[in-house]
């Protein structure tokens, strides 16, 4: 393990630019490795998880190369030509790796296991097994649909139409990527939107795909045995990182910061809006279009916030991003009420538990309730501090904290630090930066 202590910081001020979109990163590794030809990809995040979707390519037959400090070069073998791995796929932390990875394999004729660490082999996977057994693939998973996992694919799979039941894009991308060697038409029909990438990056590789809306919910069908085209990618900076210091300019007092190259795309920029309305200072400065994605540099000021009550309608396009707006709820004005939040159970971590213990050891005022956190805010007061809190293996846990720690008095004591490089490797350095 490696402890830290975060301690209180002035002013943070200067310019930053966060990692590439993990999202983004996972599916141009993937969708390149099925594509003929070479696709380059530029502002690849390097994090432990997108390092884990490169290794798994190439065990199946994918040229994937780093060519300099997040340019890479991917050489694909076909939608349908994936070859068997020789040994079991190591996702290490990586939830989104091992789903969109098992959808790759349910439509293939080949087999493969995947297991991973402590915390990913705590994950269930039965709402990926579900719709993929439907399409013909065959797994042998641990107890409760768990790691280690084996998938063994089927030629042909059978087109399915699948109606999520719970809000996830992990699963939407499954069954799409599953959809792309599968003859005749793949139907998903989500009836609360969730992040749009694979959608977009499908498309933008040539694959046959429609979203249309059906009685305010979303159809989307993809067309199988496609033909991938190549691409120059050009990755935007992740907002699950920048939210980090999109919070940490909020609430410490004097700070400006300004953060370039951030994808706001509309299925993942909620955390800016909910921010926006506790009274947040944040400005889209220059904003543009990405390979398809929009993107803006955000500047932010230190702001007065005050709680709300959280829309759950939000939280598709947040989810990821709770665990640091809990942070600013505890040094908001009055009280910030979230719900609707049941998939932070089965995240990384148990994130409300992890969370209401992290800010309470912090000196926050916290309550837990079935599907979400009540914060009482210090109106703008530093926390006490104190810890050591636990991460349980959590990179958000640990970012959040660590900014809890620079908007306290005596500081956080974070129990480890280590997970914080499955995401953000360049975390802690960014944060020494603007504190000067």
């Amino acid at each position: 393990m490696r402890p830290r202590r975060f301690l209180p910081a002035g002013p943070l001020k200067g310019t930053i630019r966060v990692p590439g979109d993990k999202s983004i990163s996972h599916r141009s590794i993937m969708l390149g490795a099925l594509a003929v030809g070479e696709t380059r990809v530029t502002g690849l995040l390097e994090g432990e998880d997108v390092l884990a979707t490169a290794a798994a390519m190439r065990a199946m037959g994918a040229s994937v190369e780093r060519i300099g400090e997040g340019e890479w070069s991917v050489h694909g073998v076909g939608v349908g030509a994936l070859l068997q791995p020789q040994a079991p796929l190591d996702m290490g932390n990586s939830g989104t790796s091992t789903r969109l990875l098992m959808g790759l394999v349910a439509s293939h004729p080949i087999s493969a296991t995947f297991v991973g660490d402590a915390s990913l082999s705590k994950r269930p996977m039965g709402r990926v097994i579900d719709p993929l057994s439907q399409m013909g693939a065959a797994f042998e998973a641990s107890d409760g649909g768990r790691l280690p996992l084996t998938v063994r694919g089927a030629l042909p799979g059978v087109p399915i139409e699948y109606r999520l039941p719970v809000a996830s894009a992990q699963v939407k991308s499954a069954i799409l990527l599953a959809g792309l060697n599968t003859p005749g038409i793949t139907t998903v029909i989500e009836p609360v939107p969730t992040r749009d990438h694979s959608e977009r990056m499908l498309r933008g590789f040539g694959a046959e795909l429609t979203v249309e809306a059906v009685n305010g919910e979303r159809v989307i069908r993809i067309r199988g045995e496609a033909e991938l085209k190549p691409q120059v990618i050009e990755v935007p900076g992740d907002p699950s990182s920048a939210a980090f210091f999109i919070v940490a300019a909020l609430i410490v007092p004097g700070s400006e910061v300004l953060i370039e190259n951030v994808g706001l795309n509309p299925t993942r920029a909620g955390i800016v809006e909910v921010l926006r309305l506790m009274g947040g200072s944040i400005e889209e400065v220059n904003r543009r279009e990405v390979g398809g994605e929009p993107v803006a540099d955000l500047l932010v000021k230190h702001s007065p916030l005050k709680g709300i009550e959280v829309d759950p309608a939000v939280a598709p396009s947040m989810i990821d991003e709770f665990p640091v707006l809990f942070v600013a709820a505890a040094l908001a004005e009055g009280t910030t009420v979230t719900s609707g939040l049941d998939e932070l159970r089965v995240k990384e971590s148990d994130r409300l538990s992890a969370m209401a213990a992290a800010l309470t050891a912090a000196g926050a005022q916290v309550t837990e309730t079935a599907d979400g956190l009540t914060v009482v805010g210090t109106a703008g007061d530093p926390l006490p501090g104190g810890g050591p809190v636990t991460t349980h293996l959590d990179h958000r846990i640990a970012m959040a904290m660590a900014i809890a720690g620079i908007a306290s008095r005596d500081g956080v004591d974070v129990d480890d630090t280590r997970p914080i490089a499955t995401s953000f490797p360049v975390f802690e350095a960014l944060l020494e930066s603007l504190a000067g």
